[in-house]
């Protein structure tokens, strides 16, 4: 699924790299891109996912969600230093994913859809965990980069469901948040297993070296 990451990132510096231009020349930072996507991002998803109305939320998030790319497009195309803008959008990027999995969560619980609600608060809480186990993982000097469903997989699969709901079956937003919690699971368990076999190599060799003395 990681193929989407690539196509992406292909078309990046052609698509966004005149608008990225544009901002930076009119001084526009790389950080308050990332904030504007943020802010957008919640007025989608507080204003409109809660409220049922997943087209127009699913559009707006849309929108929030190409700041992503546009934010770190500028950063490159400026030479910025330093890490700051890399934590605030990994940050912020965690306050988007909660709100659209809440939003989703509430109004599918106000319709009585108790079962596809926990399934949205699952893809809520799994998918703060995917990010911190990365995150988790680099701090204790390892990687944990895989996994069936990262950030961009989920976004796809839940703006699918949503725009699936208000024009073709309304329980499709039902079925994209039972496939993502069983996805984001299963991505939490690869990222456990694969930091564990990481720290079990490295132990295994320290003791090969200890032996050899």
């Amino acid at each position: 699924m990681k193929i989407f990451n690539v196509v992406a990132r292909a078309g990046i510096p052609r698509v966004f790299g005149p608008l990225a231009g544009w901002l930076l020349r009119r001084h526009v930072t790389p950080d308050m891109v990332t904030v504007a996507g943020t802010v957008i991002t919640l007025i989608g998803t507080i204003g409109f996912a809660a409220r049922g109305q997943l087209l127009i939320a699913t559009l707006i998030v849309i929108v929030g969600s190409f700041t992503d790319v546009i934010d770190g497009t500028m950063a490159r195309m400026s030479g910025r230093q330093g890490k700051f803008g890399a934590f605030l959008d990994s940050t912020l990027d965690r306050v988007a994913d909660g709100a659209i999995f809440a939003s989703t969560g509430y109004w599918l619980m106000t319709q009585g859809r108790h079962a596809a609600a926990a399934a949205s608060f699952i893809c809520l809480v799994a998918g703060q965990v995917v990010s911190y186990a990365k995150a988790r993982a680099e701090g204790l000097g390892m990687t944990a980069n895989v996994g069936v469903a990262e950030r961009a997989e989920r976004l796809i699969i839940i703006g699918l469901g949503g725009l699936l709901a208000q024009l073709v079956w309304t329980y499709t937003i039902d079925i994209s948040v039972w496939i993502l919690a069983v996805l984001s699971l299963i991505t939490v368990g690869q990222r456990i297993v694969t930091v564990y076999r990481q720290d079990r190599a490295a132990v295994l060799e320290s003791e090969a070296s200890r032996s050899v003395r």
